[in-house]
């Protein structure tokens, strides 16, 4: 079992199907602040359903297409980052990440992200790593241009959430900039 020392207090690891009570007990306390930007979160709401996101994370790393960490602060899960797409025959990535409102402001995303991204530069040769967000969620476009990710489509209306179509940014960085 691996974990990256994120802060003193926090740290990032693998977030796995054993884990669903801690994951359930997570979102329900995230679940306000994290369901209008990642769709998962209305749908683990109990210990089945919360078990069942976990394992077709846990699947879809066995296929090497997506993979899911969670961020520990002083040992209680608070957030997480994720492949969401992860491509390494074509070479592209997609980034994602979420937390509970009592993390936020200590910078654990841009440094969890930050791994993830340079993990998928370095050690498995990706070229690009897209982050895709609602332009309405700021502290997520932030975290795009502190990681010096450029902004470089605005797809308007493209997802519906709770009846109304959101628009999505894309921001990337490619593996020539990434330093």
């Amino acid at each position: 079992m691996f974990s990256i020392e994120l802060t003193e207090d926090a740290e990032l690891r693998p977030l796995e199907p054993w884990q669903a009570a801690e994951f359930l007990a997570h979102m329900d306390r995230a679940r306000a602040t994290v369901d209008p930007w990642i769709p998962w979160a209305s749908v683990s709401t109990d210990l089945a359903s919360a078990t069942a996101t976990l394992q077709r994370y846990a699947d879809n790393t066995a296929r090497d297409t997506q993979r899911l960490y969670g961020i520990w602060l002083d040992g209680t899960l608070v957030g997480g980052t994720m492949f969401v797409a992860f491509d390494a025959r074509s070479g592209n990535c997609e980034v994602g990440c979420w937390l509970e409102p009592a993390a936020t402001g200590r910078g654990l995303i841009t440094r969890a992200v930050r791994v993830l991204i340079d993990w998928a530069i370095r050690t498995r040769g990706m070229h690009r790593v897209e982050w895709h967000c609602n332009p309405a969620n700021t502290a997520s476009s932030n975290v795009a241009r502190r990681l010096g990710m450029t902004r470089e489509a605005l797809l308007r209306q493209s997802y519906p959430w709770q009846g109304v179509r959101n628009d999505t940014e894309i921001w990337a960085v490619l593996a020539t900039e990434w330093a």
